[in-house]
Formats: C-alpha cells, sequence, structure tokens
C-alpha cells in the first residue's frame, strides 16, 4: 500500500506469455465505457512472425499508455487533454475542440474522433440511448484506465490493482491475470514485484515518452527473442501486418489546404516586408501584396474552421499558449490581421515589419504544428520544420512573382526579390533532398518512405530546378519578364502545394506498433527450448 502523501504512478503490467487472445479485455472495456461502434479504447493484436514452420503466434495489448511524458497534453490548444498527478492523463469532453491534435501527436494510435452518432444495428436500441454519451461526439476520445474506478477505490480505502471492483475493467476481466495494474511508486506493489529481476520492454521507449504500459517478455528458463532490424522494416512494409501502422484519418485535405495556403501567403507577408524595408518596394506596392496575402490567409484558415469536430468552441484554441503550437499560430493571426486592416486604412511607418515578422511567426508556427504529430513519423522527422518554413518562403517568393506577371505596373520586381527567391528555392531543395535520403534513418515508416520516393523527381524537378532557373534568370535581367516571372512564380507554388499535399494526405502513415522483444513459443526453430525435468517436445 502507497506511503501517506506519496503521489501514485498507477501503470500497467502486461505478461505477453500468459495473453491468450481472448479479447476479454476489449469486451470488459467496451461494455464498461459503452464505446461506439468501430471504436475500442483497449484493443488485442494478433500477430504471426516467420514462415512456416519455423512460425509463432503472439497477442499484443496496446491502447493509451498514460505517458509519463505525453505527447498528447503539450500540442492541445484547448487544454482538454491534461496529466494529473498520478499520472492518469485525462479527457475533457467540454473543452476539446475536435482539432485532432492529439491523435496526430499519439505514437500509441490511443486516439479516435467520432463526429457522429453510430448505432450497431443502424437504429438506436433503448440499451443504447441509456448509455450514449453526447459528449464524445466531435471530440477526441480514448482510455482513460477507468479513472473513475480507481478514485472511488481509494475513496473507500481499497487498493486498485487488487480490490477488482475498483481495477481497470480490462485488468480485472482478464481471464489468464497477463494484465495487473498498479502503483509503480509503490516498491511493494504487484507490478514492481512482478517486474523485479524479470526483463521488460516500453514499447517506441525510443520516442521519449516514458510509456506506463510495460511488457513482460521470458519466462524463467526460457528466454525471449530479439526481432532482426531488417526484418522488422521489411514486416512494416505490408499494409496487412497487424504490427503496420494505418494511414491517419484525421486530417484530411481541409488540414492541406491550411498548410499550403497558410506557408505561402506567410511566406509572401515577410518576402514583402524584407523587399520593402531593405529594398525599395514601394508601400502601396507592399499594401496590395500583404492584403492579398491576408486574404489566401483567410481561405485557408477557414478550412481549418471546417476540420475541427466542435466549432461553436473555437475560441478555445487560446487556451495554452505555454505549450501548444496552434494556440501560438492564432496569437500571431490575432496580430497579423488587425495590422493589415490598419495598414490598409492608415498606413503607418512601424506597421510592415508587424505584419512581416507577424507572417513569420505564423510559418514557424505551423511548421511546429506538423512537427509536433509525434504519432506519424514523416511529419516529426527532424528537418521537417526546416523544410516547411524554407518552402513557405519559396511559395511566398513565387507568389511574388506571379503576381507580378500579372500586374507588372501595379506590383514592382527587382533583381533582390528574385535573388531571395533563388536563395529560398536552393535551401527547400538541399533541405528535400536531405529528407528524403534520411528518411529511414529519421524512423519515417517504409510505406511513408515509398510515397516521398515517388514523388521526389516530380517535386525536385518542377518545385527546385525550374524555380530556380526562373529565378537566377529574373536577378541576373534588369528588365523583367513577365512570361518568365509566370513560369517561375507557378512552378514555385506548384511544386510547394504539390509536396505539403501528398505528405500530409498520402505519407501520413501513424507509428507503427512495435514488439521489440518476442516471447520464445511456437513451432520448429521458434519453439521453447528443452528445459530439464519436463518431456522433450514432439516436433
Amino acid at each position: 500500500m502507497n506511503a501517506p502523501n506519496k503521489t501514485p504512478r498507477w501503470g500497467m503490467v502486461v505478461d505477453l506469455n500468459r495473453c491468450v487472445g481472448c479479447q476479454t479485455c476489449t469486451i470488459a472495456c467496451k461494455h464498461a465505457n459503452d464505446t461506439p461502434p468501430g471504436v475500442q479504447w483497449r484493443r488485442v493484436l494478433d500477430i504471426e512472425h516467420g514462415t512456416f514452420p519455423n512460425v509463432q503466434r503472439e497477442f499484443l495489448l496496446v491502447g493509451c499508455q498514460h505517458c509519463a511524458n505525453p505527447s498528447c497534453v503539450p500540442v492541445c490548444p484547448s487544454g482538454a487533454t491534461r496529466q494529473r498527478a498520478d499520472g492518469f492523463v485525462t479527457m475533457d469532453y467540454d473543452l476539446c475542440i475536435g482539432c485532432a491534435s492529439c491523435a496526430e501527436a499519439c505514437p500509441y494510435q490511443a486516439r479516435t474522433l467520432v463526429h457522429d452518432q453510430r448505432w450497431y444495428f443502424g437504429v438506436a436500441t433503448p440499451q443504447e440511448r441509456q448509455v450514449e454519451h453526447p459528449d464524445r461526439i466531435g471530440v477526441a476520445q480514448k482510455c482513460t484506465f477507468c479513472v473513475e474506478r480507481v478514485d472511488d477505490g481509494l475513496a473507500h480505502g481499497k487498493v486498485p490493482g487488487l480490490d477488482l471492483n475498483y481495477t481497470p475493467a480490462c485488468a480485472a476481466a482478464c481471464v489468464a491475470r497477463a494484465i495487473r495494474f498498479g502503483d509503480f511508486n509503490d516498491p511493494d506493489s504487484e507490478v514492481n514485484r512482478l517486474l523485479a529481476g524479470t526483463p521488460s520492454f516500453q514499447m517506441h521507449a525510443e520516442l521519449g515518452n516514458d510509456p506506463q504500459i510495460k511488457y513482460l517478455y521470458q519466462v524463467p528458463a526460457i528466454p525471449g527473442r530479439d526481432l532482426n532490424g531488417d526484418a522488422i522494416d521489411d514486416a512494416l512494409a505490408d499494409p496487412s501486418n497487424p504490427l503496420t501502422g494505418p494511414h491517419q484519418p484525421w486530417w484530411d485535405y481541409r488540414a492541406a489546404m491550411n498548410f499550403m495556403l497558410g506557408g505561402m501567403s506567410s511566406g509572401l507577408m515577410f518576402l514583402a516586408w524584407l523587399t520593402h524595408q531593405f529594398f525599395g518596394l514601394p508601400q502601396d506596392a507592399f499594401v496590395r501584396l500583404t492584403t492579398a496575402a491576408g486574404a489566401v490567409m483567410a481561405v485557408g484558415l477557414f478550412f481549418v474552421f471546417l476540420k475541427i469536430g466542435r466549432k461553436a468552441r473555437f475560441l478555445n484554441v487560446l487556451l495554452r499558449p505555454q505549450s501548444s503550437w496552434m494556440t501560438r499560430e492564432t496569437y500571431f493571426v490575432a496580430i497579423i490581421f488587425p495590422a493589415l486592416a490598419v495598414n490598409l486604412l492608415v498606413p503607418q511607418a512601424w506597421l510592415p515589419a508587424v505584419i512581416g515578422l507577424g507572417g513569420l511567426g505564423f510559418l514557424y508556427c505551423q511548421a511546429k504544428i506538423l512537427h509536433a504529430s509525434k504519432g506519424v513519423p514523416a511529419w516529426r522527422a527532424p528537418l521537417m520544420p526546416w523544410l516547411l518554413t524554407a518552402t513557405g518562403l519559396l511559395e511566398g517568393s513565387g507568389l511574388y512573382a506571379l503576381a507580378h506577371a500579372v500586374a507588372p505596373a501595379a506590383l514592382p520586381y527587382g533583381s533582390a526579390a528574385a535573388t531571395l527567391g533563388a536563395f529560398a528555392t536552393l535551401a527547400t531543395g538541399v533541405l528535400w533532398l536531405r529528407y528524403r535520403l534520411g528518411a529511414k534513418a529519421a524512423g519515417i515508416e517504409p510505406l511513408a518512405r515509398r510515397e516521398i520516393d515517388r514523388i521526389s523527381s516530380l517535386v525536385s524537378g518542377l518545385g527546385h530546378a525550374v524555380p530556380l532557373l526562373g529565378f537566377l534568370t529574373l536577378a541576373a535581367t534588369s528588365a523583367v519578364a513577365a512570361p518568365v516571372a509566370f513560369v517561375t512564380g507557378a512552378a514555385a507554388i506548384a511544386g510547394g502545394l504539390f509536396w505539403k499535399y501528398r505528405i500530409l494526405t498520402r505519407a501520413g502513415f501513424l507509428q507503427s506498433h512495435a514488439m521489440p522483444k518476442l516471447p520464445r513459443r511456437g513451432s520448429g526453430a521458434r519453439a521453447a527450448p528443452y528445459r530439464a525435468g519436463y518431456p522433450p517436445v514432439l516436433r
């Protein structure tokens, strides 16, 4: 039992040798939490390894790991996702706006969003009406470790994990006692006794979340087995493998539109300020460029509004500036648009800096939003924020060149703007090449790498080579040719829009589940070794 005033750290130990794959825990969770059709907060994966006759089969319990360092908490812009002192990661359904940032940040596929009420038989039964949860529609939901049962048990002097009525439903129902729940901060707890002297692993420990589900994989006299890294990579290239992460279903074309339009518009704001401040772009041209950029940004933000599940709560996005890049992006919006309006009506000498630097801040926040999506390896790659920032500046340069080609008299274009465009193109091209070549080392999933390789030639050719040649040509000529400016700008924009759309909607595969260690059981070479005192296994 915990010492008085000592904060517990609740978690689970799962014995892979005990689990028989009966799915009782899954059903117990569904019954206790009234989850709708297709939603399972606690799942058991049925996994096969090897080729006949050297095969084995395991069952892997997955779901929210209630991490000590949860990546879902800081990204939540409304504060709906929180972590208690005892480790429980909880949801406030009344605060959540349904932006899915937490779902994209979770590397354990533990989050779900349901936008419409669904019924098991197509129409509601009286039983379903009795237990429906309208507060969970349009918001993120997940396993809670049955926090209400645990709190109720503590209030009555019970010991969660030992007193089954006050233990998470999955652990209480497990017929093989493969799931044990307890306090990792209590040295005498059952979970700590199980871990003492027994090898275990945490799923994706390398990501730094410190998940609080720990897996046992061997028993006395039968050591476990390591999985070969290349074999794992090959297996995850198969979409039918239960461990392979599916494509994320939450950020679709609407999210892509925000990243595409927001990137080019904020990039143009910053570029317009640079050319106005240092290279003589007239005030009236600056106003025209930034007003147009503001209109493009507004369209992108409208698509974000369409994406969120609880639109009436959109102002909750402002509630977590201390950690959420989405909140910070919104604060930059609150700076940029009033500055644009005042600069349009009553121009001031200091406003261009506010608009230009505000645009750069918006662009960087947007890049960090994608990078904070820890559950999507193609997005969390270390180079992603720099690649998105450079691409936004390239697209902004392209939008400037395109605007000049359409209205050369109203929007003058000089060699300085072209030179900036060339630098942005070169930086983006180098970053893209490094991103693609370093994809495997960065932990990007095989299916996502396949998509990146598929689009790379077009991105490098249309999005980098053509604009670079065009910007260099424009920088070298005293009289800007409208056709060259048009082709250069169109290629720069098209290349950036293309790769961002494909990375979001095609390469956004969720982090796979992982079993770095396996129990030794099965047939052939994968069978458990002979143990003295036991009859030999017939093969």
